[in-house]
């Protein structure tokens, strides 16, 4: 299983999916642990916002962890084989290391358009 979770500043989740362009990927390791395995900083024009194309690269996960989003953007994640989560949590790897264990993770603040 791999995990994204939005991050603007790659320290701590960031909202506004549909417009991010950098994103934390957590995979476990040789060991089984859960670690950031890569990073995605994409051109403006690979936000998903701005993406008209086939295959986005954000669909090689199965997860995506957000501080928040729009309804279009959970449908259309879920179109592309991608679960989406919101959360009111900061802490990337906390927040991945909780979804893949089952845990329930803080809900987001309501997001509005």
């Amino acid at each position: 299983m791999k995990i994204a979770v939005t991050s603007q500043n790659f320290r701590t989740i960031t909202g506004h999916a549909g417009k991010t362009r950098r994103f934390l990927i957590y995979a476990k390791n040789e060991q089984g642990e859960w670690g950031e395995s890569e990073r995605l900083d994409l051109p403006k024009e690979m936000s998903m916002h701005e993406f008209r194309g086939v295959k986005h690269p954000i669909e090689e996960v199965d997860v995506l962890i957000t501080a928040g989003c729009g309804a279009g953007f959970i449908r259309k994640m879920q179109a592309r084989g991608v679960e989406v989560i919101t959360t009111s949590e900061t802490n990337p790897l906390f927040a991945a290391t909780q979804y893949a264990s089952g845990q329930p993770l803080p809900a987001a603040v309501p997001h509005t358009h």
